[in-house]
């Protein structure tokens, strides 16, 4: 599932040739996800590279402001729950088998 959002993600993405002749690529709604190569290419990878290492940084802070790509989300259900009363949803206990 992590791929697919990624590769999801990535359909989205902006690129720009800029002024001093390298590339720039964006992707619309994730805020500081970004890449600059010499070539159109390797913008590509490093934005990917950065896409991927920020999703691991948001999802090991338990960070709740991914945003969906389509009917993506990396956000886990119990995460997307309402609270009550200002407490966490019951977690499950998991047996040995």
């Amino acid at each position: 599932m992590f791929s697919e959002y990624v590769e999801k993600a990535m359909r989205k993405a902006t690129y720009e040739l800029i002024e001093d002749g390298t590339f720039f690529g964006e992707i619309p709604g994730f805020a500081g996800v970004w890449g600059n190569a010499p070539t159109l290419e390797k913008c590509r990878d490093e934005l990917k590279s950065t896409l991927e290492e920020w999703l691991v940084l948001k999802l090991w802070d338990h960070d709740d402001d991914i945003p969906s790509v389509g009917r993506l989300s990396l956000i886990p259900r119990r995460a997307r729950l309402p609270k009550e009363h200002g407490t966490a949803p019951p977690q499950r206990s998991r047996k040995a088998s």
